[in-house]
């Protein structure tokens, strides 16, 4: 749990551990309050939301898992990384830690995985907050197609095995001003420092297509959370999720907040911690009796 590659100063947080179904899930569980349960994509992991931890967790008990493959959590034999069983695993956890009254915070692949196990069992979940993410098939969305036959075939899985492609290259990608730190970088790389690694970052990619029914299924389940109390919050500078997902979403759930981070890349918990901060703050006081419980 201290690895050479893990800056501790970056990420101070001890992780808890919990054996689930042959998965050994690894997590974070800092300050009381109201559930702030936050799900990370591809390929990222809790450290993700270490600046955001750091600054709620004096407001929230937050709760951030890393997913089997992902982190320093490990699978169970034969688990396939698809985006349906990592749902599986979630609403275990959720049931095992028991956490209710639930404000799910999402990212990436986190969005269909975190909104699906909603949509399943709605009465846990209080709120949501999005950022940049979607939770629907691709529907013809040439682009996304695209990118899905690229880096979920031959190509991507080669560049990925053996050049750790989606670490390597998307992360710089993903992140604007001045770009990740050698340190941060080191951090999203460990993970997946060997090549039999590398496999769930793959995975995703491919599932864009692959899993179009999970992902019809989380969509049809939105419609039992549309009256939620919604924060959007959404980087501008997004490769992957752009104007299009986000007015989506503005539409699905009506009482809505959105908060655009100007000049934020893909992952914007890395460019925009103290803005997604601040709103978070601001929108959990303006309905403090619907998000948190309290008046």
């Amino acid at each position: 749990m201290n690895p050479d590659w893990l800056d501790r100063e970056l990420f101070p947080y001890e992780q808890k551990r919990l054996a689930l179904d042959g998965h050994e899930l690894a997590y974070v569980d800092e300050g009381e309050g109201p559930t702030l349960l936050m799900l990370h994509g591809n390929p990222t992991w809790s450290f993700l939301y270490r600046d955001v931890i750091a600054a709620l967790s004096g407001q929230f008990r937050c709760i951030a898992p890393d997913l089997p493959g992902f982190g320093f959590s490990t699978a169970a034999t034969g688990f396939g990384f698809r985006p349906a069983e990592h749902s599986k695993v979630i609403e275990r956890f959720i049931e095992e830690l028991d956490l209710r009254d639930i404000v799910l915070m999402v990212h990436d692949w986190g969005g269909p995985i975190g909104l699906g196990v909603a949509g399943r069992d709605p009465q846990r979940f209080r709120a949501l907050v999005l950022t940049n993410t979607s939770a629907w098939p691709a529907n013809g969305d040439l682009r996304v197609e695209l990118a899905s036959r690229l880096m979920g075939g031959p190509i991507g899985q080669l560049l990925i095995t053996h050049a750790n492609a989606f670490v390597n290259l998307l992360v710089p990608a993903g992140i604007r001003g001045d770009g990740p730190s050698p340190a941060v970088m080191a951090a999203y790389r460990g993970p997946f420092a060997r090549r039999s690694d590398r496999r769930p970052t793959y995975v995703f990619p491919r599932e864009i297509l692959k899993s179009r029914a999970f992902l019809a299924e989380v969509e049809a389940g939105l419609t039992l959370l549309r009256d939620l109390p919604t924060l959007i919050l959404w980087g501008d500078r997004d490769f992957a999720f752009g104007e299009k997902e986000r007015a989506r979403f503005e539409e699905l759930f009506p009482d809505h907040r959105t908060v655009v981070l100007e000049g934020a890349g893909h992952f914007v918990q890395e460019d925009a911690a103290p803005e997604i901060v601040e709103a978070v703050r601001h929108w959990a006081s303006d309905n403090a009796q619907a998000v948190t419980g309290t008046s």
